[in-house]
């Protein structure tokens, strides 16, 4: 039979009391073994004089909301004093920030045209072969990617390029040059993404970008 995975462990350290909350699980379930433990199983805590607590939620990012449900719940016990709610700073700084716009940009870049953009760019229509898409930040075309497409202009190797249709003439990211699209074995050409792992180009399926990159505003497509 599987162990049960505890969503909060309770540990006691010289300062008072530490409540780890995990940070794979939905918060609303991390809250309820939390209610559960303080009015069950670890009810002998809450017996005596004032104990500090300190929350860590590891790489889990926590609205302000969500950080006053959690002093609300403790805060119920008498005795518990939540001194810190705090998440994995390097884990924080590792993590890419979540693009803040997004510019939508509609139309056909016909052979022979170029156009560059400063940041991430939604396209809407096609890019033809000797089209040229340029972008700083992340690219994604709704439509035929037929032409060439450079994302991390500038060299921002965590950029990404995906396309509806994804045959395109060339694509770049910072400085890395993709192999051409009969090598990348993938018989369809159906919504598929291109990003840079362990300096070289790969592609994959557009459904994997959560997987990738889970902080990004399109990883649920």
């Amino acid at each position: 039979m599987a162990e049960t995975k505890h969503l909060v462990t309770i540990k006691g350290v010289k300062e008072g009391l530490v409540f780890v909350i995990d940070d794979s699980c939905p918060f609303a379930e991390a809250l309820q073994e939390l209610e559960h433990k303080l009015d069950n199983t670890h009810r002998n805590i809450l017996a005596g004089p004032v104990v500090h607590v300190q929350i860590k939620l590891g790489k889990r990012t926590s609205s302000d909301e969500e950080k006053e449900a959690i002093k609300e719940l403790i805060g119920k016990s008498g005795n518990l004093l939540v001194q810190s709610i705090e998440s994995d700073e390097s884990a924080q700084e590792a993590r890419a920030p979540v693009p803040e716009r997004v510019t939508v940009y509609k139309g056909i870049i016909r052979s022979g045209q170029t156009v560059k953009h400063e940041g991430h760019l939604l396209f809407l229509g096609d890019v033809n072969p000797g089209g040229t898409l340029l972008c700083t930040g992340d690219i994604f075309v709704l439509g035929a990617l037929r032409g060439m497409a450079h994302a991390g202009l500038g060299g921002n190797e965590r950029a990404l390029i995906a396309a509806s249709y994804m045959r395109p003439t060339q694509l770049r990211i910072a400085d890395v040059i993709s192999r051409p699209p009969d090598e990348w074995g993938i018989e369809d050409a159906s919504m598929e993404f291109a990003y840079i792992r362990e300096g070289s180009m790969e592609i994959d399926k557009i459904n994997q970008l959560h997987r990738l990159r889970p902080d990004h505003p399109f990883g649920g497509m």
